[in-house]
């Protein structure tokens, strides 16, 4: 008999189906057993006697079994019906006890034994819903910009040298040689501009930032746009906009079931999105944080919470994007403000309180970036393929990053950024 999925059971009462997936559980009654059976999109509930449990004796939950039945309405079992009359087969039979138990809810369960047993704990209907919402945000991406005539690119993730500069990158011996994971696509996504004019890309990038926080971690998936042809970073911020919106599309479409199971919200998003400028915001943040704010050149994690909250009050606004920060903080491929040097015209954009995305307007003349680097101490030498774009012709242009996993932190509204990562790479985790 050909299988079906569980989610096309209900549709099926009075026929006999046959069901494959995991065992999640099986509780005894009497003479009477209930087995829910989890295939890779829900559960199914199947009615068995004792005679036909025979052959599941000395397995345990998490086998993969497949049940055949006929499908009856049952009010009180998931989704409204139940297989009897069952005829079981194991396919592959797990022997010991799941490290967590899948059958439960996994709210008691330690963060720490999640990621060590992600193998198991991923399988939880509950933590497949973090991923299936992560994986609809990226179609609704590449939908986003391929409607747009955006190219996808893939850029190498071993470089001859530090894309963003300074020292938190992850050495690596290449052939005898000195090497580093990419910290950005960010070289090779400006240099494709001048190629296609505008390319995206979704891919791995590495910091080695020694945070120990709940919203960094030190392999994250980056969602990168760069274009051509902009007047300033407002084009590239309004390009944002029309991203995200694709992307919270995509997620409503598709993902209805995992965002209640997850009870998640989706946000609206303004037709324009609020924006201060950095000088704006320390204005504002020096009351309640004090006027040693006006000293730094980036807002702190306490000044983003609370541009958040003035964001949601004074606007309706889950989104806010702060303009202009100071030249000091960002990259040297940043375009500077004409009107005021010491600024940019970079952006982050905040979500709920959390930067999100960083982008902004990039230099786009040989002898304005010979002067950037300069003016940085930094030799040109170590990008000079790089360089070789802007030597040839390059149009204004800008772009920016998106976090992916920090996004579905902030949508699911999750406590720490590594139940948003499939296998998080940390400070202390390496491994699974």
């Amino acid at each position: 008999m050909e299988r079906i999925g569980s989610v096309e059971v209900a549709a099926r009462v009075g026929q006999r189906v046959r069901v494959v997936g995991w065992l999640q559980s099986l509780r005894r009654l009497g003479a009477i057993s209930f087995l829910v059976v989890r295939d890779g999109r829900g559960v199914v509930q199947a009615v068995a006697d004792q005679a036909r449990l025979a052959p599941l004796a000395g397995l345990e939950a998490e086998s993969v079994i497949a049940v055949t039945g006929e499908v009856c309405a049952e009010s009180q079992a998931p989704g409204g019906v139940e297989l009897r009359d069952v005829a079981l087969e194991v396919l592959a039979g797990a022997t010991e006890p799941p490290p967590v138990l899948l059958g439960k809810k996994l709210a008691n369960v330690a963060l720490p034994a999640l990621l060590d047993h992600a193998v198991v704990a991923n399988r939880f209907p509950s933590r497949r819903a973090v991923f299936r919402i992560a994986a609809a945000a990226m179609r609704g991406f590449r939908a986003a910009l391929d409607t747009e005539q955006f190219v996808e690119i893939q850029s190498p993730k071993l470089v001859e040298a530090a894309t963003e500069g300074g020292a938190n990158v992850f050495a690596v011996d290449y052939f005898g040689r000195p090497a580093y994971l990419a910290q950005s696509p960010q070289l090779y996504k400006q240099i494709m501009v001048g190629v296609f004019e505008r390319v995206y890309e979704v891919g791995p990038v590495f910091r080695a930032e020694p945070h120990d926080t709940a919203r960094h971690i030190n392999q994250y998936t980056s969602l990168d746009v760069e274009l051509g042809f902009v007047t300033d970073h407002f084009d590239v911020m309004a390009q944002l906009a029309r991203v995200l919106r694709g992307m919270l599309a995509e997620i409503a479409a598709t993902c209805a079931p995992e965002l209640a199971l997850l009870g998640a919200r989706l946000p609206g998003l303004p037709e324009t999105i609020p924006h201060l400028h950095f000088t704006e915001a320390v204005d504002r943040l020096a009351a309640p944080l004090g006027e040693a704010v006006r000293d730094e050149p980036d807002l702190s994690p306490a000044g983003e919470r609370w541009l958040g909250q003035w964001a949601h009050e004074q606007h309706g606004s889950d989104w806010l994007f702060v303009t202009g920060y100071p030249m000091r903080k960002r990259p040297f491929y940043t375009h500077p403000d004409p009107e005021r040097p010491a600024h940019s015209r970079s952006f982050d954009l905040l979500f709920r309180g959390t930067e999100l995305v960083t982008g902004g307007q990039r230099l786009h003349r040989h002898a304005d970036y010979l002067a950037a680097l300069a003016a940085r101490g930094m030799s040109p030498d170590p990008i000079a393929a790089y360089l070789e774009a802007f030597r040839h012709g390059m149009p204004p242009h800008g772009g920016f990053a998106i976090g992916l996993e920090r996004f579905v932190m902030q949508l699911l509204d999750l406590p720490n950024i590594r139940l948003a990562t499939l296998f998080p790479r940390d400070l202390a985790r390496l491994s699974p």
